[in-house]
């Protein structure tokens, strides 16, 4: 389906020089001088390369409809993922550059979305929140405010973030998987 390049937005997956690409971020330009043009950085969904295209708001694109399907996460296999659709209990296998850097929150039995054109796997999103535990956590530098201040962790999956200076190791937190920024700390 055409569409105007100034409706990108990212999620979507659009068609372009004969190749499929996802939509990783879009952005409006007007510079001083001349028409207004829009930059769109996507990502190749058979190779997993990354390229920036400019159009001008007036151009179209071809913008592929997509399917969404509840999967469940079952393992890794080396650059693959394998999800478990949950209703035909049918394993399919993506790569895990779909994922981008929301990878390292892939947890086992974890519910994802997934996007489909033509029975094919274009997209996976993951849940917007996960709970992990905080491994390292740097110590209070007294005089701080805790209004303020964050201070450097890493977490169980070994992804580094700020948190509160009143987080300690050992301590599971809500974490944004778009992100990995500190939301809050986990109840229970």
């Amino acid at each position: 389906m055409k569409q105007q390049a100034n409706l990108i937005r990212a999620g979507q997956v659009i068609e372009h020089d004969g190749r499929r690409w996802t939509v990783l971020k879009q952005q409006i330009i007007t510079p001083g001088k001349g028409g207004a043009f829009i930059q769109v950085e996507m990502r190749d969904l058979k190779t997993g390369n990354k390229t920036n295209e400019r159009w001008r708001t007036a151009d179209t694109v071809e913008r592929l409809m997509t399917d969404n399907k509840e999967f469940t996460y079952s393992y890794t296999d080396g650059d693959n993922i394998v999800l478990m659709d949950d209703e035909t209990f049918e394993q399919t296998v993506v790569p895990l550059t779909l994922l981008g850097d929301a990878a390292p929150f892939l947890q086992d039995h974890m519910k994802v979305e997934v996007d489909l054109v033509e029975d094919e796997v274009v997209g996976v999103h993951l849940p917007a929140t996960v709970v992990l535990e905080v491994v390292e956590a740097d110590p209070v530098v007294k005089g701080q405010t805790a209004s303020s201040s964050y201070k450097p962790a890493k977490l169980s999956n070994g992804v580094k973030t700020m948190v509160p200076p009143f987080i300690e190791a050992g301590e599971k937190i809500v974490v944004r998987t778009e992100d990995a920024s500190y939301m809050e700390r986990a109840k229970g």
